[in-house]
């Protein structure tokens, strides 16, 4: 009858490791060395295993595996704005490496991740994870610093704080925004504006866009016009610099989402974009790329940014009495259509 046919299917037990060593013709003991991603291991018994697995749609516990391995194979990456186009590469850097040591990552950012009054990391302390991506301007605090005290942690892709048991890989914003800058420069532009964020990155950002002026003796040109970052602040911003009495030539954004809004205020103004007014972006983001815009942006690297905090971490999570390490990558400036030469009328 239909009825005990379900009934049957509903008692059939969930296969056990048992189960796959038996299947594998292996030991136990292997299956659990196979499932820990022991190197002891060889090529062909993880074959193996692995196809007996499959064969018996074995999906091991994690619980399980903690208990007797003293460990979760989770990474927590804790985001401070899961909207932000910028971690795509990020993430993707991450989980190069992550894939390849068979950890997965959880990712979280403050406004999901925590409960009122909690610190945004102490979910991941809770699942025990065995290590920390801490990425983008994240608001430290007692609870964070103490995690990084125990669990293995990285500081990715920010310059904003340094945590003193933690590793930092950024992309060198100073010399990034020099880059654009400098660029405009070449182009004959000297009334060069720049839309600033409340992030620590942005804040290297403008120290950099400004030294670069002075250093080019157009320090009287410069302006800071700050943001809260979202694309509609940044329609805001140029639409104030337009109506300023003296708009200026060219602008360089903190992040693309930034020059995407100046983008926007430009077009409504009927202000040509690049014939007389000139954009560059910062983080090379998809964004930057859709042929609409064709957005000039600094890339930050954030794949290699993101490939080689996780390498950094992976090492830490092996021997945690390795010195701190800190690695700024090179950023390169990638040009498309919303930049172009000015000469003076």
């Amino acid at each position: 009858m239909p009825g005990s046919e379900v009934k049957q299917q509903g008692a059939t037990k969930r296969p056990t490791i048992e189960d796959v060593a038996r299947e594998a013709g292996v030991s136990r003991a292997l299956v659990s060395l196979v499932l820990q991603g022991s190197p002891k291991v060889s090529a062909t018994k993880r074959h193996v295993v692995a196809e007996a697995m499959a064969a018996l749609d074995y999906r091991p516990s994690n619980a399980a595996r903690s208990l007797a391995s003293g460990r979760t194979r989770v990474v927590g990456v804790l985001l401070d704005d899961l909207a932000n186009p910028w971690y795509v590469e990020l993430l993707d850097g991450l989980q190069s490496i992550f894939g390849e040591k068979n950890l997965r990552m959880v990712l979280g950012d403050p406004q999901y991740l925590a409960r009122a009054g909690e610190s945004p990391v102490a979910a991941f302390m809770e699942m025990r994870v065995d290590g920390l991506v801490i990425a983008g301007d994240i608001r430290p605090d007692d609870d964070l610093a103490r995690a990084t005290m125990s669990t293995p942690a990285v500081v990715a892709g920010t310059r904003a704080f340094e945590l003193p048991a933690t590793d930092l890989v950024t992309n060198d914003d100073i010399a990034g925004a020099r880059l654009a800058v400098e660029h405009l420069i070449g182009l004959g532009h000297r009334d060069i504006a720049y839309l600033a964020a409340p992030t620590g990155s942005a804040a290297v950002r403008a120290t950099s866009y400004l030294d670069t002026m002075a250093r080019h003796g157009l320090q009287e040109y410069a302006r800071v016009v700050q943001t809260d970052m979202t694309e509609v602040s940044g329609f805001a911003a140029m639409n104030r610099l337009i109506d300023s009495g003296r708009p200026p030539t060219a602008v360089f954004a903190a992040n693309d989402i930034l020059a995407i809004g100046a983008l926007s205020a430009a077009d409504e103004r009927s202000l040509s974009v690049p014939s007389k007014l000139s954009l560059i972006g910062y983080d090379n983001t998809y964004l930057a790329n859709i042929r609409h815009l064709s957005l000039s942006s600094v890339d930050p690297v954030s794949r290699e940014v993101g490939s080689r905090a996780a390498q950094l971490l992976v090492e830490r999570m092996a021997d945690s009495n390795l010195p701190q390490r800190t690695e700024m990558l090179t950023p390169r400036l990638v040009l498309r259509s919303s930049t172009a030469s000015f000469t003076l009328p």
